[in-house]
């Protein structure tokens, strides 16, 4: 243990750990409206996030833009790591 670590830290989240958590954060605004988000990869390497869009976001018309302005610069914010989210069926 370093200097800068409590004997009562917590360990550090993993960065999937970390995504679902922001996740999280924004599926409550989403299921108010009958949708949902689920997690499917993550490619680290890139920083691409792959999510599928379930319920009434399947269908809606601006789910495009519920995945670029809530979902994916959430993300942005939340996990710096993350580059880009995408939509996949």
């Amino acid at each position: 243990m370093n200097e800068n670590q409590s004997a009562d830290a917590q360990p550090e989240k993993n960065l999937h750990e970390r995504i679902s958590e922001a996740l999280g954060e924004v599926r409550h605004y989403l299921r108010m409206d009958g949708g949902d988000v689920e997690l499917v990869n993550i490619d680290e390497a890139n920083g691409i996030v792959q999510v599928r869009l379930v319920g009434a976001c399947s269908a809606c018309p601006f789910a495009q833009f519920t995945l670029q302005l809530a979902i994916e610069n959430h993300l942005k914010e939340r996990v710096p790591e993350v580059r880009q989210v995408v939509a996949v069926e």
